[in-house]
């Protein structure tokens, strides 16, 4: 008797499907099962296609295709629909696939199966409540292995995924070292119950290194089949009063890395749906220990890199006090173009250094080391800090310009400064980069402006104008790149309103390392949320800070003092504004809102005169010495100017000469000073004190005839 004719009389029917020609073929009575008539047929797949209800049919390439991987059997059970869509019967499918290259065919039977009567909404366990059950769970173990950044993360979230209706209590994952199987990690095991496990030849008679041979998966639905199949080592396993194992092979790009052992503590039969569960999860997992695995090796990298090219702060300086920090961008290696660096100078002085190259790449972070090396050769060989930074500026626009073409060249900002720690004399060089900030004995924060040119490496020859400051005793300088201001949505403006809160927020005891921790923190939170973890993603740009204090003395600070000083050139009249801006935020918390807003209308006016009136700059010094409440305020306004101001009475039309009004109406005292070169115009108020009727004058009483004062 033909195979055909036995199969026919136990209702069984055979069918072949050629996945590269799309043709199926039928016995009669597997043509009669799906509602064809019982003879013989070769259909297309889309015939075939419309017997099955469409629901079924779209779970049998998954349940093919686990079997073509797996090299079982492929069984589903599917529903056969007639033309109107009405359910006919269910049928069981069993068939194998013979693989050739990238086809195969599959060879298999149908059978009927008892299911309630056609018509009535029957369910099938691919179509019901579990189903939906692992779609939800696969989708929230895709996102919540995506989400994990290192090995250690993909294995708490392996060991917590929670599988519907077969959840295992024992997971390991193996890796491979050579010719070795290890244990990368594991979960539901002692300590020390790995150990047997640990470093096991691949050639072991063991289920996870024969998953590693031959990259398929074995099931072992029972302690009976493991011991039949794995005599040598079922000792091994059988300590641990499982009932079920699933070992499957962990595959990226082809490569087998590993396997992924699942132990349960009931018996699980590794039906077809429950083998895809586990197989989609072991890809899922493959993926993310790799992606982890890659991470590792960038945070690695970078932390060398940040070790090699991020100096250590060198010896102290007697009387001050230094502290720097660098955070590195979140995305791909964290390195990028900021950087700080101390240089000993001859003299005992010190040169502090900071800049930002352009980019957050491994090209940036080589083109800040060069950048970095170069400057300090150029500060070594006694350079003032103006000819250091045009050096640097022509050094890097020769190595981009060469190294990337006219139009792809890199530029960095940077900012110079040199230090005398015996007198505080401060030197500053700076290039396209945020102004230094000085925090005051007295906690008040004001922002230095400095003359400055091009970032570094724009054109070949570029000049960079110096500008001195005296950092006091007590006073802390703050350089910084412009991530710590900008992280977060802020702007340059807003960025600095926030960090200067938290520097006069800060208790100048609490000492430096302090300040420079709350300052990074506040803008990313503790130290553990930029290392690893979603936390990363935030850091918008790198960040370097540096710190630098000179150590109060006892005697300086008996009388509190505030001190700033600016200049101002004739071609940048603009920075008449940043004068009203430094003496509003020195006179912050001064007792009367009224004498801060006349304080500043005359600077503006002092100012204003010394360009309109003469071919110097103008150099401002302001200084409020005392206890609060009862401050005096000195303001001093220098030129070069040998001419001193004369007496005029503009009438009720003039636009301008009003300066001796205003003197005499706002301040307390008033006068001016000659000079051996130049003259200084000053002005005195008490804090709280009104102004005199007649305002006491140490000099002429006049102003030069003025125009009307730049806003």
């Amino acid at each position: 008797m033909r195979t055909e004719d036995v199969l026919a009389a136990i209702a069984t029917g055979l069918w072949r499907w050629d996945n590269a020609t799309g043709i199926v073929t039928l016995d009669a009575e597997a043509a009669r099962l799906l509602g064809l008539p019982a003879e013989p047929a070769e259909l297309t797949e889309a015939a075939v296609r419309s017997r099955f209800h469409p629901v079924d049919w779209n779970e049998i390439d998954g349940i093919v295709n686990l079997a073509v991987a797996e090299g079982t059997l492929a069984e589903a059970r599917l529903r056969i629909v007639d033309e109107s869509g009405r359910v006919l019967r269910t049928v069981r499918s069993r068939s194998r696939p013979f693989v050739d290259g990238t086809d195969y065919h599959l060879v298999g039977t149908l059978q009927e199966v008892a299911e309630p009567p056609a018509g009535t909404a029957a369910r099938t366990p691919v179509t019901g409540d579990w189903r939906r059950s692992r779609e939800a769970f696969l989708l929230d173990a895709g996102r919540a292995l995506a989400e994990a950044r290192s090995t250690a993360e993909v294995l708490r979230v392996a060991a917590s995924l929670s599988m519907p209706g077969f959840s295992p209590d024992g997971l390991a994952v193996f890796g491979v070292a050579g010719d070795r199987l290890t244990i990368i990690g594991h979960h539901g095991h002692n300590p020390g119950d790995d150990g047997p496990f640990a470093d096991m030849p691949l050639d072991t008679d063991y289920p996870a290194a024969e998953v590693v041979r031959s990259g398929r998966a074995i099931y072992l639905p029972s302690p009976e089949e493991y011991r039949a199949r794995f005599p040598a080592t079922w000792p091994l396993a059988q300590r641990f009063g499982r009932e079920s194992w699933a070992f499957l092979p962990l595959i990226v790009a082809g490569r087998t890395m590993g396997a992924w052992m699942a132990a349960f503590k009931h018996r699980v039969a590794f039906t077809p749906d429950e083998r895809s569960v586990l197989t989609t999860v072991a890809r899922m997992l493959a993926q993310a220990l790799a992606r982890a695995g890659v991470a590792e090796s960038e945070r690695e990298l970078s932390l060398g890199l940040q070790r090699t090219m991020m100096p250590v702060l060198g010896p102290a300086i007697p009387g001050m006090e230094v502290a720097a920090r660098y955070v590195p961008t979140g995305g791909g290696l964290q390195v990028g173009g900021d950087w700080y660096d101390m240089i000993q100078l001859p003299a005992g002085r010190v040169a502090l250094v900071i800049g930002d190259v352009q980019g957050h790449d491994v090209r940036a972070a080589g083109l800040m080391g060069q950048l970095r090396i170069a400057l300090r050769a150029y500060a070594s060989e006694g350079h003032r800090p103006d000819a250091v930074l045009s050096r640097a500026s022509r050094f890097l626009y020769g190595i981009t310009d060469s190294a990337e073409g006219d139009h792809g060249g890199r530029f960095a900002t940077c900012l110079y400064l040199e230090v005398d720690p015996a007198t505080g004399a401060v030197d500053i060089a700076r290039a396209g980069h945020p102004d230094p900030a000085i925090r005051m004995a007295d906690g008040t924060v004001v922002q230095r402006p400095t003359a400055g040119g091009l970032p570094l490496g724009i054109v070949a020859d570029t000049d960079y104008p110096t500008t001195r400051l005296t950092l006091e005793p007590g006073e802390t300088l703050m350089i910084c790149t412009d991530g710590l201001l900008e992280t977060g949505g802020h702007d340059l403006e807003s960025g600095w309103a926030r960090i200067r809160k938290l520097l006069e927020q800060h208790d100048g005891a609490d000492g430096l390392e302090v300040l420079a921790d709350s300052l990074v923190q506040a803008v990313h939170g503790p130290g553990s949320h930029y290392t690893t973890g979603p936390f990363a993603d935030r850091r918008e740009d790198d960040i370097a800070v540096l710190l630098l204090s000179r150590t109060p003395g006892g005697a300086a600070q008996r009388v509190a003092v505030r001190r700033t000083a600016l200049t101002v050139a004739q071609a940048e009249p603009e920075r008449i504004a940043a004068g009203r801006r430094q003496l509003r935020e020195l006179l912050h918390d001064w007792a009367d809102p009224e004498q801060v807003d006349a304080a500043v209308l005359m600077v503006s006016e002092m100012l204003t005169n010394v360009l309109v009136h003469t071919d110097g700059d103008a150099l401002l010094v302001a200084e409020a010495t005392g206890e609060h409440g009862e401050r005096l305020l000195r303001v001093e306004v220098a030129d070069a100017s040998d001419e001193l101001p004369h007496k005029r009475r503009p009438g009720e039309m003039a636009s301008s000469g009003r300066g001796l009004l205003l003197m005499e109406m706002l301040a307390q005292a008033w006068g001016v000073d000659p000079r051996g070169e130049g003259k200084s115009i000053w002005f005195e108020l008490r804090e709280g004190a009104a102004p005199t009727e007649s305002a006491e004058s140490a000099g002429p009483v006049a102003f030069y005839e003025a125009e009307d004062p730049l806003a």
